[in-house]
């Protein structure tokens, strides 16, 4: 127990400090390539913080438990956002780039949709399905990478004085520390878990997702709290997508998943969490204060219906 208890300590700390390494990088990299915060949210961040849930779910699905490797990619975008976004904007109000409520959210939103579509009605992602999911991912990532020019007036300036080099290993860093204390909290948390004598369908649904979302709330937080919200926010929606169409895409398509415990609450809640974003978003391109605890409020009354059920 006092190990693992360790495990879970060491895990904090080491996503938290890497999490600030990574921000810092990233921004010094958008300054450099003359890119929009918003896009290396959406592109390098979002796919650094996605690579637990990466390792997890192509783990989960060659190892024959599609349901797991679905339920932690349905229990992580749920955790993203509303969690981490809830979380982020109780911290500091979040600034929605224009673009951001136009193209980003709705394709989120979209990718949730197309989700609940192929797993609840067909019960399963066939090899041509996770194909589909993967094409939509490269025309998402086409779109965000080209669409990036005019975006640089709507953020605020902010300066880091690194160089390529310094910004990159910072990169590199504190993604390295996201996947190894994210791992460590998810191994630790299980076993504790596991000896209280908590049911696999709850650790799967809650410590695994939220662990694997572990370093997309470190991220976000720490961006939102240095006043990036461009990283924050979009390091949510990239990962939200990634998990999807990327994760599940090449998982997909190794392994066709056929899914029996996830239920219809469990899509439509991931649905409708990036829906109030998008609601949320309409008012002065801003998520305040107050709408980052309804979405916090909302996370912990579907945690609570997820326990008592599964129990």
């Amino acid at each position: 127990m006092w190990l693992n208890l360790l495990f879970i300590v060491i895990g904090v700390i080491l996503v938290l400090w890497g999490a600030d390494r990574l921000t810092d990088g990233s921004v010094a990299i958008a300054e450099k390539l003359n890119m929009p915060q918003i896009v290396i949210g959406l592109t390098v961040v979002a796919l650094g913080t996605s690579m637990p849930e990466l390792c997890v779910s192509l783990t989960s699905a060659l190892k024959g438990t599609a349901d797991l490797a679905v339920g932690n990619v349905v229990g992580s975008n749920i955790f993203n956002a509303m969690l981490i976004v809830g979380a982020a904007a109780v911290v500091s109000p979040m600034t929605i780039l224009t673009s951001t409520v136009k193209k980003d959210i709705p394709f989120a939103l979209f990718a949730s949709i197309i989700l609940m579509a192929m797993c609840y009605w067909g019960n399963d992602v066939s090899r041509w399905e996770a194909f589909v999911l993967f094409v939509l991912f490269l025309v998402y990532m086409y779109y965000t990478v080209h669409g990036a020019k005019g975006s640089h007036a709507e953020e605020p300036s902010v300066k880091k004085n690194y160089t390529a080099a310094k910004a990159t290993l910072y990169i590199i860093i504190g993604l390295a520390c996201l996947v190894l204390g994210s791992n460590l909290f998810v191994n630790g948390a299980t076993e504790i878990a596991q000896l209280l004598g908590v049911s696999e369908a709850v650790i799967g649904l809650t410590i695994v997702a939220g662990g694997t979302s572990l370093p997309e709330l470190a991220t976000s937080v720490v961006s939102a709290y240095k006043g990036q919200s461009g990283i924050a926010i979009g390091n949510v929606l990239g990962s939200n997508v990634f998990n999807i169409l990327m994760i599940l895409g090449v998982t997909g398509f190794i392994s066709p998943l056929q899914i029996q415990g996830i239920t219809f609450v469990d899509y439509g809640v991931m649905a409708l969490s990036m829906l109030l974003i998008w609601c949320f978003s309409f008012t002065k391109y801003k998520i305040e204060r107050w709408e980052g605890v309804a979405l916090l409020v909302i996370f912990f009354a579907y945690m609570a219906w997820l326990i008592a059920n599964a129990i």
